[in-house]
């Protein structure tokens, strides 16, 4: 634990001395040295960097839980709890994650711990993609971004709902195991039965530590690409293109995709665009980003295999567009 613990002190101290430097940059931009840097590594800096603040507290959320999960849950508890009926399960799953507070960030290492203990992989992903999408936080945030009103909020909801549980059921269709990249050392919460609460907390704690720093380097590099494709991609030429009715769908997915919004804020960058794209193009903004963004995809890749997250991302991306091009006449 203490080799952990000093191994996590030294990463933390150099992303923190980096971090700050960049702050230092973005709160004085008139400094000696922002002067020699030019606007453009200015303006990525400052998105890079509320981009990972923004983030940053829901990754710390995700891991405690995931060190809970690792400490006090058994397997045992995840097989009296999942039902055995593939479709019962995927249902449960997704109602567990629509209940659930969780930002895409956070919740792969959670939904890491579950499938260690036990969770069958199709399961976690219906947990994975409503979990950021419809909890109630979310839904709220929506209702307020467009006018106390309940339209897009609830359009939000029942569709996401709707191809969360189209996604789970392809994935338990074609894809078996666990699909880690490596094999997760097991520690049953039954070797922990014999401990004080107090030594339990502890290591829940020790969990945690090395969770975040196993997932904080990816959230690091997606944040920066997703920063830099923002400062660097000629948006204006973008939102150009997104005038048919298929094109403005594939521009707003691919926004979502790229500016790696937090699910509790995106809303509101979504109503900005309501007088520019029409209502489906906006619903695939608020319902693919949550699901999967760039600092999320590269946060699964360090857990999952790159064939199984590819074909996630694709089954994903594909459902959204397909039920949304299917339900715009209607909307």
């Amino acid at each position: 634990m203490i080799r952990v613990l000093r191994g996590s002190i030294m990463e933390v101290t150099g992303v923190a001395l980096i971090v700050f430097v960049l702050f230092l940059l973005t709160i004085n931009p008139g400094s000696t040295y922002s002067n020699v840097v030019p606007d453009s590594l200015l303006n990525l800096n400052t998105i890079f960097l509320s981009i990972l603040i923004e983030a940053l507290p829901f990754v710390l959320i995700g891991v405690l839980i995931a060190g809970i999960i690792q400490i006090f849950v058994t397997e045992e508890h995840i097989q009296r709890w999942i039902p055995k009926n593939k479709v019962l399960a995927v249902i449960m799953s997704c109602i567990i994650g629509a209940l659930f507070p969780a930002c895409e960030c956070g919740i792969v290492p959670i939904v890491r711990r579950l499938v260690s203990k036990g969770v069958p992989i199709y399961a976690a992903i219906g947990f994975m993609l409503t979990g950021p999408l419809i909890n109630p936080i979310v839904i709220a945030s929506t209702y307020m971004a467009f006018g106390n009103d309940f339209k897009i909020a609830g359009l939000r909801m029942v569709l996401g709902f709707l191809i969360a549980l189209i996604v789970a059921f392809i994935v338990s269709r074609f894809v078996k195991g666990t699909q880690f990249k490596k094999e997760i050392i097991k520690v049953s919460a039954v070797e922990n039965t014999h401990q004080s609460f107090f030594n339990k907390l502890w290591s829940v704690l020790v969990h945690s530590v090395d969770e975040f720093f196993d997932m904080g380097k990816y959230l690091i590099i997606g944040a920066l690409l997703a920063a830099s494709i923002q400062v660097f991609m000629p948006a204006r030429a973008l939102l150009e293109t997104g005038s048919g009715v298929v094109s403005s769908l594939l521009v707003m997915m691919g926004l979502a995709f790229v500016l790696s919004l937090c699910s509790e804020a995106d809303a509101f960058i979504g109503a900005s665009f309501s007088s520019l794209f029409p209502t489906h193009s906006i619903l695939g903004f608020l319902i693919f980003g949550p699901m999967l963004d760039l600092k999320n995809t590269l946060i699964m890749m360090s857990v999952f295999r790159f064939k199984f997250v590819m074909f996630v991302l694709g089954v994903v991306a594909s459902v959204v567009f397909v039920t949304l091009l299917l339900v715009q006449s209607f909307l």
